[in-house]
């Protein structure tokens, strides 16, 4: 059973190193090392597979036969050793700092910035005439009761209505009375 991995486990230090994989078939991978997991499954970048097979009529002579692979995951069951090839390359600073083809660059999306407690602009809600009512039909008519709808104010019912039903009060009053003889 694999034991866990924790943020300051040893290998966390090379990730971003270019490494060797030994896996249990005897090939060998070479790559810059990316992630691994609690099972000690990789991810290698720019990998490349080296595998000796032997030579034909020779005797005990092995080739050297490279593959290259590109982007690669191994299951970590399969994981033999892990071996440092050579420490991540320096970036060079004109690089890192300067935008050009190819280059992605992060940029804003072309609103401005709204001060304190306000919502930036075309977050703020509707345009004016845009969507429903406007805001004088919207606040509230008087105390009391609920009304119509303003724009049913006086109009009545709507044709073919008679209106809203009557309000009936329903007095029914049961009684029960125990009226046994003997």
């Amino acid at each position: 059973m694999a034991q866990g991995m924790t943020k300051s486990s040893k290998i966390l230090q090379f990730v971003n190193y270019r490494m060797r994989v030994t896996i249990s078939d005897g090939r060998q991978m070479v790559g810059k090392f990316m992630a691994f997991d609690k099972h000690m499954n990789i991810v290698l970048g720019d990998c490349e597979e080296f595998r000796r097979i032997p030579v034909r009529g020779g005797k005990g002579e092995e080739q050297e036969q490279r593959r290259t692979l590109g982007l690669v995951i191994l299951r970590g069951e399969s994981v033999v050793s892990l071996t440092v090839e050579s420490k991540p390359p320096a970036e060079d600073k004109k690089k890192a700092g300067a935008a050009g083809p190819g280059m992605g660059v992060p940029g804003g999306r072309g609103l401005p910035v709204a001060p304190m407690g306000q919502a930036p602009a075309g977050l703020s809600g509707p345009a004016r005439g845009v969507g429903g009512p406007g805001m004088a039909q919207m606040a509230p008519q008087g105390r009391g009761g609920i009304g119509a709808p303003p724009q049913m104010a006086g109009r009545g019912a709507p044709p073919g209505m008679g209106g809203p039903p009557p309000v009936r009060v329903h007095t029914n009053i049961h009684t029960f009375t125990n009226s046994s003889s003997v």
